[in-house]
């Protein structure tokens, strides 16, 4: 190493090697991207050993790289799983890192691009590709409030002498709310709860030696709204009223107080005392669950 740029030139090699897709059998590639034995590529900065030769001794790596990224990617997406089966599930996991291969330092943000691809590439989970699209936006939220950065939370005092006309309230950042054509909570706590089995498994759940297993029972479509946010350093769901999803979504994307409301609300709303108890119920649980943070 002369300079900095041959070190960089070998980090460059190396990470290449490392990060290269797998063959069907799991193995390293034995052609390089240019059509040259990878063994002769590897062994330009690759010593062998008495044991194995410079492929072999990159592709533990390469191997290693690529069961660590799948095994995230599986214990990350357990209702995306349970929607697919293992098998389908793994195949989709495979050609989304090779589309989309990790450029973070953390494996946090691996699967932050599930659900586009979900949608570019719909022959990969068909038939069930916009509920697959759904259950990898409701998981990815799940990451997001589990960790996102959140901000103190709201004070009366903050917006006391403030008008509705020219008050913005913010939610906290680790809060997303989602828009969804399946009930994809209603699945994962069943999931979880041990009530639903892969489909590609076989393996009985219960009852007798012989009896047939369980399978999937995918939610139908249905609209529903959500809020993932997180508390007391745990991950919620919460089913939102139609009206206070486009409420809050008004409020999250900088609409004003009166703004949001005339946006989310009928027009009978502000004359309705049943309507005026709700918005109050609404904001008040809504502050409570620390939702709102201040300016």
């Amino acid at each position: 190493m002369r300079s900095t740029r041959d070190l960089k030139a070998l980090q460059s090699a190396m990470a290449a090697a490392v990060m290269r897709p797998l063959t069907p059998e799991s193995r390293m590639q034995r052609r390089w991207a240019d059509g040259r034995p990878a063994a002769a590529v590897v062994g330009e900065f690759i010593k062998p050993n008495d044991r194995l030769s410079a492929l072999e001794r990159i592709e533990i790596y390469n191997r290693m790289y690529w069961f660590r990224l799948l095994d995230c990617l599986y214990d990350d997406c357990p209702g995306l799983r349970a929607v697919l089966g293992v098998r389908k599930f793994m195949r989709m996991a495979e050609a989304y890192l090779v589309k989309y291969p990790s450029r973070s330092f953390t494996l946090r943000n691996l699967s932050r691009r599930l659900e586009p691809f979900i949608r570019e590439e719909p022959q990969l989970t068909s038939p069930y590709t916009a509920l697959a699209a759904d259950m990898a936006r409701f998981e990815w939220a799940q990451i997001e409030a589990f960790d996102g950065p959140s901000r103190p939370a709201l004070e009366p005092d903050d917006i006391g002498n403030v008008h509705p006309a020219q008050l913005r309230l913010r939610l906290q950042p680790h809060l997303t709310l989602l828009a969804l054509q399946y009930a994809v909570d209603d699945f994962v706590v069943a999931a979880k709860r041990g009530a639903l089995r892969a489909e590609a498994s076989n393996a009985p759940v219960g009852g007798s030696a012989g009896s047939r297993p369980k399978r999937v029972v995918r939610p139908q479509r249905t609209r529903i709204y959500l809020a993932v946010h997180r508390r007391d350093n745990r991950v919620f769901f919460k089913r939102l009223d139609p009206a206070a999803y486009r409420l809050l979504d008004a409020l999250q994307r900088g609409e004003t107080l009166a703004r949001a409301c005339a946006i989310a609300l009928p027009r009978a709303a502000a004359a309705s005392p049943a309507w005026q108890r709700r918005i109050r119920d609404w904001f008040k649980n809504w502050a409570e669950l620390g939702w709102f943070c201040r300016p």
